[in-house]
């Protein structure tokens, strides 16, 4: 789940001219090199042969094509069930969520159930201050679902604005961690899901939120679900993200740039998605969740959200990288 920024600060030309679809995620080489991009982080165990996220053939397999329901918000609350049986007739099989709309865990289920869909992953965000047994109860509605991950949705803007010192992310990073421990106890994968914020340098310095993040919380315990769009926003090429943290990174959300700088269609916009996932397979990516945070909002209508995910699956299920 993201959330919803409204209209999305437009990228200065500059910069737009250089996201081409062939070099989209190329934007950061330069800072790469210059030592912004986040200190290497531990390995994670490797995926499983039954877990790697690509077909014989370079193709995502389209049962690891995922949508996050946060995409179809306002469809869901005008119709759980009608939503989620249109998204199993375009092809999808799991879903992640973004809350029950107003139903309890196991109503929740029971939809999922009915249309022939798993939620495979979740966004709940930890509890600040930490509470454990907060968290649990989390933990205990996610085992409902039958879910393998869960995921804290967004950090990085608190009371004053974006967060901008080391301290701050070191704080939320052993949070995470204790989180990720008390997930694993009870059987669950926890990661974390990038906006832009935490791509920003702290204290005046060249480390960001994302470099401590990455180096300051157990890759036993917490993995990333880095968001292709957000990435971008940050001048962060994902590529150059995969192979700094390689073995970390198990889930995608796919998400595409428009000329703006905002938000499109999968596959209709700017970011070269066969590049990046060439190198996402290789590093244990299993999960590709498509995602446009804006879609369904004004000017666009609820249904265009069930646009939005069939354009997406449509795109990774023809896709070869």
């Amino acid at each position: 789940m993201c959330v919803n920024e409204g209209s999305v600060p437009p990228l200065p030309a500059a910069r737009l001219r250089r996201l081409t679809r062939r070099g989209a995620l190329r934007a950061a080489t330069v800072a790469a090199a210059a030592g912004t991009v986040g200190a290497v982080g531990g390995l994670a165990a490797p995926a499983t042969a039954g877990e790697r996220g690509r077909g014989p053939s370079g193709r995502v397999p389209r049962d690891r094509i995922s949508v996050q329901l946060y995409t179809l918000r306002d469809q869901l609350a005008i119709d759980l069930e009608g939503t989620l049986a249109a998204l199993a007739e375009i092809g999808y099989t799991r879903v992640e969520h973004a809350g029950f709309v107003g139903r309890t865990a196991a109503a929740f289920k029971a939809a999922l159930d009915a249309a022939g869909l798993r939620a495979t992953s979740g966004h709940v965000g930890i509890p600040q201050p930490f509470d454990a047994a907060a968290w649990q109860a989390a933990l205990a509605d996610v085992h409902t679902l039958g879910s393998t991950y869960i995921v804290h949705p967004f950090f990085g803007v608190g009371p004053n604005g974006i967060i901008r010192d080391a301290a701050t992310y070191r704080a939320f990073a052993r949070d995470l961690n204790r989180a990720g421990a008390l997930a694993r106890r009870a059987g669950l994968r926890f990661g974390y899901h990038n906006h832009h914020f935490e791509f920003f340098r702290l204290d005046g310095g060249t480390r960001t939120g994302f470099d401590i993040l990455t180096a300051e919380t157990d890759p036993d315990l917490v993995h990333f679900e880095v968001d292709l769009f957000w990435s971008t926003r940050g001048a962060h090429d994902a590529v150059d993200l995969i192979r700094a943290h390689r073995g970390r990174i198990r889930q995608f959300h796919v998400k595409d740039m428009n000329a703006d700088g905002s938000f499109e269609d999968v596959g209709q916009g700017l970011i070269d998605f066969a590049r990046v996932f060439r190198h996402g397979h290789e590093a244990g990516v299993v999960e590709y969740i498509v995602e446009r945070d804006d879609a369904g909002t004004a000017p666009r209508q609820p249904a265009d959200a069930v646009t939005t995910a069939r354009v997406g699956y449509e795109y990774l299920s023809r896709l070869r990288f």
